[in-house]
């Protein structure tokens, strides 16, 4: 049995060495006489003796651990997305010999949550953290990064000045918006609209500014009346069309949602209403969610590769901790392209 109050002053005593030199032996130093660390490694295994993390951590050893943040209000098991960037996460880390903390914030304004996620980092419980969720500037993540703490970060601006261990990942909205707008002009449509996404965080604007973009390359009018407020949910799409359908405004003949959930919550509020999509009107979406190719009628949809961004987050922020000298900040876009399905009608 171990020994509740063994530590490693009483190995070396038991082993009649001294304390850092059981240290060494613990963290494999090369400097250690072969027989002085068969001689450590003996009491080591006869009392169980597992080394203290926080000394670990205090003497600069690094836990191979990184901490994965998802701010979201929901449940994180309901939704398939969500599920997807936190598999990828952990079977990418996990492949790099890195295990992966994981943690919901279900708020920001909650100053317990936001101090328990903080000590993560200060007790170097983790080496870096990734950040799924965030508001554009989230204050509390801006305080870690300028503490030098390795952050990865899905969707956000970056600002004037770029730290080294400030890690992002955007999508390209503007293009993804382009293939969405040719392929509606495309199929002759002229009144479109549009529900905007999370204002808050980046992808809502940057979705926005691409829609205004592309409406003007291929000389559409932007109609105020059709530019609807909205978020990143199924339940915002809902509401965003239960809210428009009862003002009475005629409908356009085509609307791009802020992504496939936005859409799946829209497209329910038409068919109670007795509106039918694609024949009053044609959607598409973002991201091809999961369940996109079997909705009805199957959600033509701006593809993403999900599991291509976070593969190559994860590994950026790896080789940000094991070689922070010699990296810097990391800025990279995921591509995107447009799949064609069932719920777009040419007039």
């Amino acid at each position: 049995m171990k020994k509740p109050e063994i530590n490693s002053v009483e190995i070396a005593r038991l082993a009649g060495v001294s304390r850092s030199t059981v240290s060494r032996v613990i963290n494999n130093y090369a400097n250690v006489p072969p027989e002085t660390r068969a001689k450590v490694m003996k009491v080591i295994e006869q009392y169980n003796y597992v080394p203290n993390l926080s000394a670990q951590v205090l003497a600069g050893k690094r836990t191979r651990t990184i901490g994965l943040f998802m701010i979201e209000a929901g449940h994180v098991s309901r939704d398939m997305l969500s599920n997807l960037l936190l598999a990828s996460v952990i079977e990418n880390a996990s492949a790099q010999g890195y295990y992966v903390l994981t943690y919901i914030i279900r708020g920001t304004d909650d100053a317990e949550t936001i101090r328990n996620v903080k000590d993560i980092f200060y007790q170097r419980r983790i080496d870096g953290g990734i950040f799924i969720g965030a508001a554009n500037r989230e204050p509390f993540i801006e305080a870690l990064i300028a503490e030098g703490f390795t952050v990865g970060i899905v969707d956000q601006e970056l600002p004037r000045d770029v730290e080294p261990n400030r890690i992002v990942v955007n999508f390209d909205n503007d293009r993804g918006m382009m293939m969405a707008i040719g392929h509606l002009a495309q199929l002759n449509h002229r009144d479109i609209g549009v529900v905007n996404g999370d204002m808050k965080r980046f992808s809502g604007p940057n979705k926005y500014e691409g829609f205004e973009a592309a409406m003007r390359h291929y000389g559409l009018p932007i109609q105020e009346k059709w530019v609807l407020p909205g978020g990143f949910s199924e339940e915002s799409g809902y509401e965003a069309l239960q809210v428009f359908l009862r003002s009475g405004t005629p409908l356009p003949t085509a609307m791009i949602m802020a992504n496939d959930s936005v859409a799946f919550g829209a497209i329910r509020a038409l068919h109670e209403a007795g509106r039918s999509v694609p024949g009053d009107l044609s959607v598409i979406g973002f991201d091809d969610h999961a369940l996109s190719s079997r909705f009805t009628p199957a959600l033509t949809t701006v593809k993403v590769d999900f599991a291509e961004m976070m593969r190559q987050l994860t590994a950026f922020v790896i080789r940000h901790i094991e070689n922070a000298s010699e990296s810097g900040p990391v800025r990279y876009w995921v591509h995107s392209h447009l799949i064609v399905r069932d719920s777009c009608r040419r007039l």
